[in-house]
C-alpha cells in the first residue's frame, strides 16, 4: 500500500507526462500494484464466505451446502495457486503474450513427430487455461510431424508462464515408425520470447529489412497454396529471419511477419544488457545430446523430469496433454530462489 500511495503522487505531479517512458513505466507498476492488491482481497472474502458457510452448514445439517463447500474450497486452491505463481513473476515482460518456436532437432522422422506432439502440448495448455493460440508459420516434416512453427500464445501471463520452457526436450520411446521396434532418442528444442507491446520503441528502417513473398507451403486451401501470400523479412544488420504464411492475406502476413521481427529484435537487445547473466539462448542450448532441459520417458517406464529443477512425475500421458503447470511452479519457484541466491551472495560480498 505504501509504494501504490508513493506511485500516485508521483502520477499527480503536473509534470508527470513530461517523461512519457518514465511516465508509462508507473502507470504500468502502479496498474500491476492494483491488481495484486485486489486479487489478495478477492481471496481473502472467499475464505471468510466459505468459513461463514461452513459455520451456516454446522447448524442446518445442510448436505447441499456442504457441496458448496466442497465446490467453494476447490476454486479457493485454484485461485491461491494462480496467485502465488504470479508472485513469482520477477520479469517486467512477463504479463505480455509469448512467442512461441518449436524446431525438430537430431533424430530425424522421430524429432519431426516429436515438435509436433510438443506443439499439441503446449495448444492443449493454452486452450485450458483460456489463451488464444495463433499459428503464424509452420514448416512440415519430410513425411510425418512438423520440421518448425512459430505460434503466439495470447493471454495475461503467457511469456511469464511458459518462458519456463526454453531449452531442448528430450523424448525416449519405442518408435511407431521403426518396424523392428527398437527404442528411439529424439530431440526437438522450444524457444519463447515476449512480444513486444505497442510502446516498446523498436525503430525498423525500410533499408535495414529485406522483404520476400512466397507461395505458402503448408495447409489452408486453394487460395492459400496459390498465391504469393507468405511473407519473409530479414534484418539485414543482424540477420534475423521471420516469416509469416498463416493468413491468406499478404498484408496481414507483413503485419504478423514485422511484430515477429520487432519482438526478436528487442529480445536481442535485452540479452545483450544481461550479458553477464544467465541468458536465454545459452540456457537452450544445442539441439543434441547432453543440452536437454526435460525428459519424457515412455519406455521402459514412465517418467517425465525436468533436470534444471529436479521435479520429476511418471503422469506423462497428462503432461502430454497439456498438464505442465507443476512443471512451470517449479520452475518459477527454482528461478526465485536461485535469484535470491544471488542477490544474497552480491549483498555479502559488498558488506
Amino acid at each position: 500500500m505504501r509504494q501504490i500511495k508513493k506511485l500516485e503522487i508521483e502520477m499527480s505531479s503536473s509534470n508527470f507526462w513530461n517523461d512519457k517512458n518514465r511516465a508509462k513505466k508507473v502507470t504500468a507498476e502502479l496498474d500491476a500494484l492494483k491488481s495484486t492488491c485486489q486479487s489478495w482481497h478477492d481471496l481473502s472474502i472467499h475464505v471468510k464466505d466459505l468459513i461463514d458457510l461452513k459455520e451456516l452448514a454446522r447448524h442446518e445439517n445442510d448436505e447441499n451446502l456442504l457441496k458448496d463447500i466442497e465446490n467453494g474450497s476447490r476454486k479457493l486452491e485454484k485461485d491461491l495457486l494462480a496467485f502465488e505463481t504470479k508472485m513469482k513473476f520477477d520479469d517486467v515482460h512477463d504479463k505480455n503474450d509469448a512467442i512461441v518456436s518449436i524446431h525438430s532437432g537430431a533424430g530425424g522422422t522421430e524429432s519431426c513427430d516429436w515438435a509436433q506432439i510438443l506443439t499439441r502440448m503446449y495448444s492443449r495448455w493454452a486452450e485450458d487455461n483460456g489463451f488464444e493460440v495463433e499459428v503464424v508459420d509452420v514448416l512440415d516434416g519430410d513425411e510425418v510431424g512438423i520440421k518448425s512453427i512459430t505460434m503466439i500464445i495470447k493471454g495475461d501471463y503467457a511469456y511469464g508462464l511458459l518462458r519456463s520452457e526454453v531449452g531442448v526436450h528430450r523424448l525416449i520411446r519405442v518408435s511407431p515408425f521403426d518396424s523392428n521396434k527398437r527404442r528411439h532418442t529424439s530431440f526437438s528444442s522450444v524457444d519463447v520470447i515476449a512480444a513486444a507491446t505497442d510502446n516498446v520503441a523498436i525503430i525498423i528502417e525500410d533499408k535495414d529489412i529485406r522483404i520476400d513473398t512466397y507461395r505458402s507451403s503448408g495447409a489452408g486451401g486453394q487460395h492459400v497454396n496459390k498465391t504469393d501470400s507468405a511473407v519473409r523479412i530479414t534484418h539485414l544488420p543482424t540477420g534475423i529471419i521471420v516469416q509469416s504464411q498463416n493468413d491468406r492475406s499478404q498484408i496481414k502476413n507483413r503485419i504478423t511477419a514485422m511484430k515477429l521481427l520487432k519482438a526478436r529484435l528487442y529480445e536481442l537487445g535485452r540479452e545483450k544488457q544481461r550479458a553477464t547473466y544467465e541468458k536465454h539462448y545459452n540456457e537452450k542450448g544445442a539441439i543434441e545430446w547432453g543440452s536437454q532441459i526435460r525428459s519424457y520417458v515412455f519406455m521402459p517406464y514412465q517418467l517425465v523430469k525436468d533436470h534444471r529443477t529436479g521435479y520429476e512425475t511418471s503422469r506423462l500421458d497428462l503432461i502430454i496433454d497439456g498438464k505442465i503447470g507443476e512443471f512451470i511452479n517449479a520452475y518459477l519457484s527454482w528461478k526465485l530462489e536461485k535469484s535470491n541466491s544471488k542477490k544474497y551472495i552480491e549483498t555479502d560480498a559488498k558488506s
